[in-house]
């Protein structure tokens, strides 16, 4: 299971993953020990050498470390929960992961031994800076800095993956490359290369006369030649891709989830307003399409994807209510109870909606303010709380503050009910819990039922006037 690598942040679509830490404890008494499993795959994640979150875990914890890097075996002495450790790494990430300008992760660390400072720099937004070298983990950072063993196993792969599409010989610098990193002992050296083959054959042609041979031997070895081009040829022909129909389809069905993840976030980069529009569009087609009544999932899927989740019943309010809105309240309530419930910035959106609904239908709708708000409330749309801030001011986000002012004062009638509900159920809880005090069960062996009697308060008696012995 994978996570964000700032768990700060709770967006599903967020492109910087990273798996989950899977911790083995491993031993009893004093040689107890936790082994990371998938230590390796984190700090590949995280753009970090293994040893350095597993050296910060020992510096958090007070502990000893061991690595084996044969063997991918990162530990830490002691029973420590996976739970624990993943919050330790957290830590890490913030202090040596996370760029302090924009929280991305894309951070390289830059170690000057002789001046014993480190410095990170940012490739996306091209930050450049100086950590803290105050904890203990900055030591060891200074003593085994980060090599360029991971630079040169990314060029390896991506060169074989460059020769293998074939695209080496149509760009010299692809092919200065590989000569250099992949294949540095073929050809890099063309007149010492051509030198060792003059030299080998004569060493050939002075065997071929001392054992007697003539040219048709010569001819021979040159026949030998043939089939390896033939077979360089063959091998050309299994790299090639398919370019059929079903080997498309094929290839485009494995694009991984994470390819799917980026395509997605490219809508939440886009501005507030590009991502309101989107929303609307979605659930304008669902109901062109007629599909809209069992797509309220699909509506709340979209809202939250583009992160716009709270604006959701204003836009809804818009598509779906009109002057019969009575009747769509009930049709549509689970669509809404899904923005709604339990969020009040997406009730006072709601609320908005109402306003602008009003307005496009004054006529019909504004007579009827406050038997819609009921319905409104009936139907867990709207909370107490939400109506009573509503109702105190009167705004103009939505519509004009006349028309607002006309609103509100339909709606007083509504409210002054609901506050006055409220206080007598209020009044009503504690008398009942009055009367609970003041009853008594009376237990009584020869009675065959328990009778339950009201006991009046004691009232306190009135003490006596103090008595003046002088005037005795």
């Amino acid at each position: 299971m994978s996570v964000n690598v700032n768990r700060s942040v709770s967006d599903q679509f967020y492109r910087y993953k990273m798996p989950r830490l899977i911790a083995k404890v491993e031993g009893k008494g004093n040689g107890i020990k936790t082994v990371i499993v998938n230590m390796v795959d984190v700090a590949k994640a995280l753009n970090r050498p293994p040893t350095y979150p597993t050296k910060f875990f020992g510096c958090e914890l007070g502990a000893q470390t061991q690595f084996d890097t044969k063997n991918d075996r990162y530990i830490v002495n002691g029973s420590h929960e996976a739970n624990k450790l993943q919050d330790m790494l957290d830590g890490f990430i913030r202090k040596f992961v996370l760029c302090a300008e924009c929280d991305n992760p894309e951070t390289d660390l830059h170690v000057n031994p002789k001046k014993q400072t480190i410095g990170t720099s940012c490739k996306a937004c091209g930050y450049r800076g100086m950590l803290d070298t105050r904890h203990k983990l900055c030591t060891f950072i200074l003593k085994n800095p980060p090599g360029e063993t991971f630079f040169f196993f990314c060029l390896f792969f991506f060169l074989c993956g460059e020769s293998r599409k074939g695209n080496c010989s149509q760009n010299p610098k692809t092919d200065l490359l590989m000569k250099t990193f992949v294949f540095p002992n073929t050809e890099s050296n063309d007149s010492g290369s051509a030198s060792v083959k003059k030299e080998k054959e004569k060493k050939n042609r002075k065997k071929d006369k001392e054992n007697g041979s003539g040219s048709g031997e010569a001819g021979n070895h040159d026949n030998f030649d043939a089939p390896e081009a033939v077979d360089r040829d063959d091998d050309d022909e299994d790299w090639a891709e398919e370019t059929t129909e079903e080997a498309q389809r094929r290839r485009m069905e494995e694009i991984s989830d994470h390819a799917k993840n980026l395509t997605l976030s490219e809508d939440l980069e886009k501005p507030l307003e590009d991502r309101v529009n989107l929303f609307y569009s979605f659930v304008k087609n669902k109901k062109e399409s007629g599909t809209i009544d069992a797509a309220d999932k699909e509506i709340l899927a979209e809202a939250e994807r583009l992160d716009v989740k709270a604006m959701g019943p204003l836009i809804l309010s818009e598509l779906l209510f009109n002057e019969n809105i009575r009747d769509q309240i009930k049709k549509y309530k689970r669509h809404f109870l899904r923005f709604c419930h339990n969020n009040k910035k997406a009730q006072k959106y709601l609320l908005g909606g109402f306003e602008c609904v009003v307005k496009l239908h004054q006529v019909q709708l504004l007579p009827r303010v406050p038997i819609i708000l009921k319905d409104l409330y009936d139907a867990d749309l709207l909370e107490e709380d939400v109506i009573f801030a509503w109702a105190e001011k009167v705004s103009k986000k939505y519509v004009s503050k006349e028309l607002a002012k006309e609103i509100h004062a339909k709606a007083a009638p509504f409210v002054k009910w609901l506050k006055e509900a409220e206080e007598e159920s209020e009044g009503s809880e504690e008398e009942e819990e009055e009367d609970d005090e003041n009853v008594e069960v009376v237990y009584s062996s020869s009675a065959r039922e328990l009778k339950v009697e009201t006991v009046k308060p004691d009232t306190p008696e009135k003490e006596e006037d103090d008595i003046d012995i002088d005037a005795i």
